[in-house]
């Protein structure tokens, strides 16, 4: 069947018998093509005086749709505060949830089966197997991981003529039909430049290239639809990818750019503008629906409203901050100047005190090491603080950079000023790797035992050695270092407490990846020219400890299950470089 032929036989469907100008005008086809079509569909039986015959519908049957795969696994991190709360797919606009709106527009077209594939917030989406008939639920465990790849591979069993959608999108018309000729991707034409995907067409309309970024042209946006075709050959990829991982940290829009020459054709379906809505931001919904300017039913917004004594219209201009092992974090501004909110990660409250770090940061403020800090909640964990302009980490290769750090931690620990908690890196290694065997499901690292043996000789040897506890920050890594042209800020508190100022040095050394040589030259810039080899044996250890201790902390975050990356491997391999040359220049 040609897809004029479908385009009139499927209106016809839809639209029962009519005269020759109404049928042009819904199908868009020329009245003399409409004539002659017309009396070859009922010469094949494909219609009578009724409509649509069962014939008709037979030869339909090819292009109906199966299903929609709807994604909503992701975390949605532009969307913050909002996403911190709720998965973007459950938010209300103009009195409707989103991904109900889209499951109702869905089931108006006659598609019944709807597969979900969910990931963070799972269990909130929960409910809609119960609300809505044909909902089957895929969960993808590795969405804080994989990008949406891996979401398509999971739903490859039911993949065939189908809908491929996103939670979060508004559709202002119902954009679904229950049978579609060919696979097209939706977009919206713009005339100014923007960072959204471009679609550039050949000359049938199809997709010849994407590129990412452009001036004028078709951008994606919304919903696309995959014939079988399209779905065998995109699956084959996928599937062949799934054991080599090449495509697990990227959108499939990735993949249909990398291999468009060999995928079946996919058309550009240009909508108008208005038709359909992507809200990247708060401030973009709020352009929108005009209800989320002074009320978002957000306790975060709530809150900052609250400590900034402002209205929550306020608070405009969010910003996701991507920094960050521990916590997500984010810039707004209200009334003109700009603040971070700081939100506490899932599982820290097992390894966190906040009531600690709420005393840490007042004590921080007081000295002026940590001018920044506004506000904490230390039963929730999470806190506000000014933002600072113009600011930069260390540059670990600018030695400079290190003297700056030094008279900062040099001024923290000659305050002598003290609490009534301790941070112990070892001990508290030791507490994370029991609930790492007994919770967790045990350690992978079949060298840890070796590891853990040589940084506890190193430990043990400090032990009497003179050097005293103090009030340290004990996470002295260069995110949490703020230098301007005025002034070295040293920020983030969680593991603030009495220790051992090793643990401030040794982490500096630790997350700088510096050989021997250059942390020695660190070492003596801190403690003087009177240093001991005792006093050098101790900061080289402590080293040693702290990089196993985060080491340690990185497994239990992956754990719970956070992404550590690089990071958990520059930690095992700073604790056993380090350990390794004590035990073999201490002859341990």
């Amino acid at each position: 069947m040609t897809e004029n032929e479908f385009k009139l036989l499927y209106t016809i469907k839809k639209n029962g018998i009519k005269s020759y100008r109404s049928l042009r005008d819904i199908s868009g086809l020329s009245i003399g093509y409409i004539s002659k079509t017309f009396n070859s569909f009922t010469d094949k039986g494909y219609i009578d005086e009724n409509g649509i015959t069962d014939s008709g519908t037979a030869a339909l049957q090819p292009y109906k749709v199966d299903n929609a795969i709807i994604m909503a696994a992701g975390m949605s991190t532009r969307f913050v505060p909002l996403s911190l709360e709720k998965p973007k797919g459950l938010l209300k606009v103009r009195n409707e949830i989103l991904i109900e709106r889209q499951i109702e527009q869905l089931h108006a077209a006659g598609i019944k089966e709807i597969v979900l594939v969910l990931g963070y917030k799972k269990e909130a989406f929960f409910y809609l197997e119960e609300k809505y008939d044909g909902i089957k639920i895929i969960i993808n465990p590795e969405y804080n991981t994989k990008n949406n790849t891996h979401t398509i591979y999971l739903a490859k069993d039911y993949i065939r003529n189908s809908y491929i959608c996103s939670s979060d999108n508004y559709f202002s018309e119902n954009p679904f039909d229950e049978y579609v000729y060919r696979s097209y991707y939706s977009a919206e034409h713009v005339t100014k430049k923007t960072n959204e995907w471009y679609m550039i067409p050949d000359s049938k309309g199809n997709i010849a290239k994407v590129e990412k970024s452009g001036d004028e042209g078709d951008i994606m946006l919304g919903h696309v639809y995959w014939n079988r075709e399209f779905s065998d050959a995109m699956l084959g990829i996928l599937c062949d990818d799934h054991n080599v991982g090449k495509y697990d940290d990227v959108l499939w829009e990735d993949v249909l750019a990398d291999n468009i020459k060999a995928l079946p054709p996919m058309e550009i379906k240009v909508y108008p503008e208005g038709a359909i809505f992507e809200f990247d931001s708060l401030d973009e919904l709020r352009k929108f629906d005009e209800d989320y300017i002074n009320h978002t039913h957000s306790k975060i917004l709530g809150s900052i409203a609250g400590v900034l004594k402002c209205e929550e219209s306020d608070i405009l201009n969010f910003t996701a901050i991507k920094e960050g092992l521990t916590n997500t974090s984010f810039v707004f501004e209200v009334k003109g100047k700009k603040y971070v909110y700081r939100h506490p990660g899932e599982g820290t409250e097992a390894i966190i005190s906040r009531s600690h770090e709420k005393k840490a940061l007042e004590l921080a403020k007081s000295i002026g090491v940590d001018p920044t800090y506004i506000f904490m909640d230390e039963k929730s964990g999470w806190k506000l603080s000014s933002f600072v302009e113009g600011i930069r980490p260390p540059d670990y290769s600018d030695f400079e950079d290190s003297k700056k750090v030094i008279s900062v931690l040099r001024a923290l620990h000659e305050k002598q000023l003290s609490v009534d908690w301790s941070f112990l890196p070892w001990d508290e290694a030791c507490k994370i790797e029991e609930i790492l065997r007994t919770e967790k499901g045990g350690i992978e690292d079949k060298g840890f035992r070796e590891l853990k043996e040589r940084v506890e000789k190193c430990y043990n040897k400090c032990q009497g050695d003179g050097i005293s506890m103090c009030f340290c920050h004990c996470d002295t890594y260069a995110p949490n270092w703020m230098i301007t042209d005025k002034q070295t800020i040293l920020i983030d508190w969680e593991y603030a407490g009495n220790a051992d100022p090793g643990c401030d040095v040794g982490t500096y050394i630790m997350d700088s990846m510096w050989e021997v040589p250059d942390a020695e030259r660190f070492i003596r810039e801190y403690c003087g020219e009177k240093i001991t080899d005792s006093e050098m044996f101790h900061y080289l250890s402590y080293t040693a400890i702290l990089s196993y201790y985060w080491y340690v902390w990185a497994l239990y975050r992956e754990a719970c299950g956070a992404v550590m990356g690089e990071s958990l491997y520059n930690w095992h391999l700073m604790a056993g470089r380090y350990s390794k040359y004590l035990v073999e220049q201490y002859k341990l």
